[in-house]
């Protein structure tokens, strides 16, 4: 006896649309941009603490040869070239793009765009602050007018 068989129908195609795969691809755009903004602004944040950072150690230098030498030693910030002089008066650039501000003392306003903290014998200073900032990231540089102490501040965050 013969049986009929019952072929299974040929069933649509199966895949994806254009629609579809136009949608994944607007995804995976979204996600990239959102990766890339992210670590846009972790290299910012490192800029700004690397250049606060440098900027201290200058002025730690500047102090400590304050100390050995028995002179007063200046520290100069010219905000408009976005530049910073030391005791070994060698002309440090900070990175393109930051903004930089100086409080110090009245009488170490060189000009409009220079200000001056120096630095005693006995390590004392004349004090400040300088302000780094780059888009949302901003990093603080303290120095005691007392002690001469420097130090790191990021708003929000302890002292270092």
């Amino acid at each position: 006896m013969l049986r009929s068989r019952h072929l299974p129908k040929a069933s649509a195609a199966r895949g994806f649309t254009l629609l579809e795969m136009l949608a994944v691809i607007l995804l995976i755009g979204i996600a990239a941009a959102a990766v890339s903004l992210s670590v846009s602004q972790g290299l910012s944040s490192a800029r700004v603490s690397a250049a606060s950072g440098e900027l201290a150690a200058t002025l730690r230098a500047t102090r400590a040869q304050a100390i050995v030498k028995g002179k007063e030693q200046h520290f100069d910030l010219d905000i408009r070239a976005g530049s910073y002089r030391g005791a070994d008066g060698r002309a440090r650039a900070l990175p393109k793009g930051m903004q930089v501000s100086i409080t110090s003392a009245k009488e170490d306003q060189v000009s409009p765009t220079i200000g001056r903290i120096r630095f005693f014998p006995d390590g004392s200073s004349t004090g400040g602050h300088i302000t780094l900032q780059q888009g949302q990231r901003r990093w603080q540089v303290n120095v005691g007018w007392l002690t001469g102490a420097v130090s790191v501040v990021q708003p929000g965050k302890t002292p270092s």
